[in-house]
């Protein structure tokens, strides 16, 4: 499931792997500690929903990026770091995800309805501190919204993975991970029978 259409739609960075959907939510408190959350297919709408939560349950700001080829984007970083080892005398080329996310304040939080294999692959061209989410196993949950609890990539466990990389860098207490993950019940995929999120049949 893609999201919607933003205005002034970035083509480029659509066709080349990765796009930012939203700034943060205006509920977010000016100041606010930064994050940056990347999610594909399925999994945009939970980090739309963490970007909701983080703002309006713990005060921080977290972005939104659509990741629409993890694989497009380790391509090109892979191509530009065999480009740069054969032409060690010419300005050295910056992979595509590298340039895209070079302004952007905060950790970078990826989720995935695949295996975190995926977008792992992107890990060494990400300028910062990085976690992904995803999918690694089958068969652990009755329900699709208790798989996703079970796998933490769920909304509620979005946002706690980004406090708790607040929390690493010193931008949160600790403190308010454990109030986090305590209030939406990580620990417990049972804690989501009957909780309806948007993100398709996976």
């Amino acid at each position: 499931m893609q999201p919607k259409e933003p205005e002034n739609l970035d083509v480029e960075g659509l066709l080349r792997g990765i796009y930012k959907i939203a700034d943060a939510p205006e509920s977010a408190p000016e100041g606010a500690p930064r994050v940056q959350l990347l999610g594909s297919g399925v999994g945009f709408p939970w980090v739309t929903e963490a970007a909701r939560l983080l703002a309006e349950d713990w005060g921080v700001a977290a972005e939104t990026w659509s990741v629409t080829s993890w694989n497009e984007l380790a391509r090109d970083g892979g191509a530009a770091e065999e480009w740069n080892y054969l032409h060690p005398s010419d300005e050295p080329r910056t992979p595509y995800v590298t340039s895209k996310l070079a302004d952007s304040d905060g950790p970078f939080i990826a989720v995935s309805d695949f295996m975190r294999a995926v977008p792992d692959q992107i890990a060494k061209w990400v300028p910062g501190d990085y976690y992904s989410l995803g999918t690694d196993g089958f068969g652990f949950a009755d329900t699709r919204a208790a798989a996703r609890r079970f796998f933490h990539v769920d909304a509620q466990s979005v946002a706690v993975q980004a406090l708790a990389a607040l929390a690493k860098r010193g931008e949160v207490k600790q403190e308010v991970v454990q109030e986090a993950f305590d209030k939406y019940r990580i620990g417990d995929p049972t804690a989501m029978r009957g909780v309806e999120q948007e993100g398709g049949d996976a």
